[in-house]
């Protein structure tokens, strides 16, 4: 497996905890800590950026 497609791979599941995160939030009014949300975002911007510099490596 390729590092492109290891890091899509990571960002679809953090893209996912994202959305999970964000939904325990609204489902708790607020009450919990917006990180749950946040850090899986992070990552996902992460993995998503490495994804874009290993396509252009490849050029």
């Amino acid at each position: 497996m390729n590092k492109e497609k290891l890091f899509r791979i990571l960002t679809l599941i953090f893209v996912i905890l994202t959305f999970i995160g964000a939904g325990y939030v609204l489902i708790n009014k607020g009450e919990v800590n917006a990180g749950y949300a946040v850090i899986p975002s992070l990552f996902c911007a992460a993995f998503s950026q490495l994804s874009i510099i290993e396509k252009n490596r490849k050029k």
